[in-house]
């Protein structure tokens, strides 16, 4: 047996994800581990600034393999990334096929590789947010209903794994990659190209991203949130990184809010650099609310559920709901001292992606 591991990625937030498994593994493989991988990247996003800079910035190797299926919808996605991930699983089998959070390339290749009887491990498995309106709850599910091995961020999503009748002996509570991704990098962080020229002062701006249907895809609904940011933040520069699918909404509104700034996609040093010198963040992402919590950034998300409940309970998020109404008040708050400090959840100490190699040498060699 080769012991190899295909360590799949399709999009941003796998990038983030899979750095410190990657890095955890060839230290291993330097010190002479039995483990070896395989990186299959999707493309599910192909966009440089969505995928390319990631790489290059979190020091990730150059895939193995890159199925190249590119944008179309959800199924189409999902049938092309089935199709060109069991291909290669035929040409060259491999004895794992590791999986990241919850975009369709999880599910897909997870499909994939179980119809051939190659096992799956899910990282940031069990995490639900009860919102079946959402892709990534259906990717979640789907996903974990045919996963092998559990690797999770929380107690709330061992707790979820354990009422879908998944045995303990399944379960490995690691901590969260993303937050190892985070704090080998926090050194690294840098200000954007456009810092000076906007005129941005640590602690004396916004940053808000946007991008869940519910949000942007209604022009009413997106006017009404984006006016309700502009008046809450006292004319403080709300920093708006604009995902390809929000400037799709963007090209039909008049009248945007002067504080908003809008900006490309930016690439992970410097989104983290803006994100740590804040106020405060607004927001509807669910990874945001977890580096939001490790650097003590008061984070507000325009949603009424969130898969993350840890950072509610534990950390600086707050759900606010999608109604624009309740922005001021929380906002209010903010401005008056009174938001939460927060802590850092168990386990999101750095060391997850070598926790997560220890159990994969354990299970694919010693089992």
């Amino acid at each position: 047996m080769t012991n190899t591991i295909d360590i799949i990625a399709g999009a941003r937030p796998n990038f983030m994800k899979i750095a410190p498994i990657i890095r955890a593994l060839e230290a291993r493989q330097a010190a002479g581990g039995p483990l070896h991988y395989r990186l299959v990247h999707t493309g599910q996003h192909y966009d440089a600034r969505m995928s390319g800079d990631f790489f290059a910035q979190l020091g990730i190797p150059e895939p193995h393999v890159n199925l190249e299926v590119g944008s179309g919808t959800q199924a189409g996605q999902a049938a092309a990334i089935m199709t060109g991930y069991e291909r290669l699983l035929l040409e060259a089998r491999s004895d794992l096929c590791l999986v990241v959070g919850d975009v369709t390339s999880t599910m897909a290749c997870a499909i994939a590789a179980q119809k051939l009887c190659v096992p799956v491990a899910h990282v940031e498995a069990g995490i639900r947010s009860g919102d079946w309106a959402m892709p990534e709850e259906i990717n979640r599910m789907v996903t974990d209903s045919i996963t092998n091995w559990f690797f999770t961020t929380s107690e709330a999503a061992n707790q979820n794994l354990r009422h879908a009748g998944v045995g303990e002996d399944r379960i490995f509570f690691v901590g969260n990659t993303m937050i190892d991704t985070l704090l080998a990098n926090m050194d690294r962080l840098k200000p954007p190209t456009f810092w000076d020229e906007l005129g941005l002062q640590a602690g004396e701006y916004f940053v808000t991203t946007l991008h869940r249907p519910a949000n942007v895809d209604g022009t009413e609904t997106f006017v009404q949130l984006l006016a309700a940011i502009g008046s809450g933040t006292r004319g403080l520069p709300v920093v708006f990184p604009v995902h390809p699918r929000t400037a799709k909404t963007l090209q039909d509104l008049n009248g945007l809010p002067e504080s908003l700034r809008l900006v490309e996609p930016q690439p992970y040093l410097e989104f983290n650099y803006l994100v740590k010198n804040a106020k405060a963040v607004i927001t509807d992402s669910g990874g945001i609310t977890e580096e939001t919590t490790v650097m003590g950034v008061p984070c507000l998300t325009l949603r009424d559920t969130t898969e993350r409940p840890e950072t509610v309970s534990i950390g600086t998020n707050e759900l606010i709901g999608t109604d624009p109404a309740h922005l001021q008040p929380a906002l209010d708050r903010l401005f008056a001292g009174e938001w939460k400090k927060g802590a850092i959840p168990e386990k999101w100490d750095g060391h997850t992606g070598e926790r997560i190699v220890a159990e994969l040498e354990r299970l694919l060699v010693t089992l």
